[in-house]
């Protein structure tokens, strides 16, 4: 029962679209919930973060851009019914925040949960044995810096937990499940410098965070163990102001798992031949997360050409009224072999003083995607720009 339930729970997160089994050979981890985009913000702008407009959730996508916000303070809190189109109880909540004490430094938090609704769990001839309420969730912390003008710096702090079958283990002949848990960190650095222009102030900025570069997780007493979703995205973005009022910004993201693939071309046993079943898992398990890290780069059994397949990217435009009104479209992109992941995306976004609000909607472009339709929520609070409202009223 167990390799049976991990499977189906992780080919769920990961929601790949319907493939031929022979091509496939995607990145597969524990806790992909980690990789999902959280926000409303970026989720418009087809999955792009890491260098464009500081925000309130720049905790999930570069914390190194809360340096650069303007407030002292903000909180924000967002919700994603998740594979609405196949499931109607998995949902994303992510609260984050931050706090500036001074002009270059900040800190900042965030709370990701992931409820996988009710599952049943049955043994090998499909007899029900008990319903199980599967769930992760992490909490991070992150201080970044600006290191001068126009370049800032942070580091964060994660503690990860997944809980796929909440102590219920009643198959027979199974190794028992328990819950999994791992510490990571981010690495994040963040540029962006003003270029003055006949029509106003525009931006240019550029991005890159290294995130969840942690331990393994293990479901069985450290038996067999599983690869979080370490990650590296590079991140451009340029804001071209037309007026005082009208601006427009292009952003793209550029994003690498670093994590190896499971059909390693390093997977062979003495006689170089290809390694399968149990022995592949075993060997799979034994990899250390930095060898893993490095293997990332060049284990793909199909060369360069598949490794290069293995790059995920976002394009995204968001046209802004007087940083008030905001419309967005992008396109995010997964090669078909590596899982197939593509969808347009549209949003628009609302922002007074102390509130914003911001929706998300996705569009797919390929086939049998169960990610089409999915709508996300952003609600934030600017906590200075209350703090001043409160004190004009006394």
């Amino acid at each position: 029962m167990k390799k049976v339930f991990l499977g189906v729970i992780a080919l769920a997160l990961l929601a790949l679209p319907l493939q031929a089994e022979e091509s496939m050979n995607p990145i597969i981890t524990a806790m992909p919930s980690l990789s999902i985009a959280p926000d409303a913000h970026a989720g418009g702008l087809g999955d792009v973060g890491v260098a464009t407009t500081p925000d309130l959730n720049s905790q999930h996508w570069n914390p190194a851009k809360y340096a650069f916000m303007q407030s002292h303070g903000g909180i924000t809190a967002n919700y994603t019914p998740w594979l609405r189109k196949l499931v109607s109880d998995i949902d994303l909540a992510y609260i984050a925040g931050y706090y500036k004490w001074s002009d270059n430094d900040a800190i900042g938090a965030s709370f990701t949960y992931f409820s996988l609704g009710a599952v049943s769990l049955t043994n090998e001839n499909a007899d029900f044995l008990a319903e199980a309420h599967p769930n992760e969730w992490a909490l991070d912390v992150s201080y970044s810096r600006k290191l001068h003008e126009y370049v800032s710096m942070a580091v964060a702090l994660r503690f990860m937990y997944s809980d796929l079958n909440n102590g219920v283990n009643q198959a027979v002949n199974t190794p028992e499940m328990y819950p999994g848990w791992t510490m990571a960190a981010d690495v994040a650095l963040f540029y962006k410098q003003p270029i003055e222009l006949p029509m106003g102030t525009s931006y240019i900025s550029a991005g890159l965070n290294i995130s969840n570069l942690g331990g393994k997780i293990s479901y069985d007493q450290n038996n067999h163990s599983s690869f979080i979703p370490a990650q590296m995205r590079l991140g451009v973005s340029y804001e071209l102001a037309f007026d005082n009022y009208n601006r427009l910004s292009v952003n793209a993201d550029l994003g690498k798992y670093l994590v190896p693939t499971r059909k390693s071309k390093f997977a062979v046993d003495s006689n170089g031949d290809p390694l399968t079943g149990q022995a592949l898992t075993d060997w799979y398990s034994a990899i250390s997360s930095p060898k893993g890290w490095a293997w990332s780069f060049a284990d793909a059994p199909g060369g360069a050409l598949e490794e290069f397949r293995e790059l995920q990217y976002g394009i995204g435009l968001e046209y802004s009224y007087n940083r008030q009104f905001f419309g967005r479209v992008g396109y995010s992109h997964e090669n078909k072999w590596k899982g197939n992941r593509r969808y347009v995306t549209v949003g628009a976004g609302f922002n007074l003083s102390i509130f914003s609000l911001d929706v998300a909607y996705v569009i797919a472009t390929s086939a049998a995607n169960p990610l089409d339709q999915t709508l996300r929520f952003t609600v934030g609070f600017d906590l200075a720009g209350i703090k001043d409202l409160v004190n004009n009223r006394r």
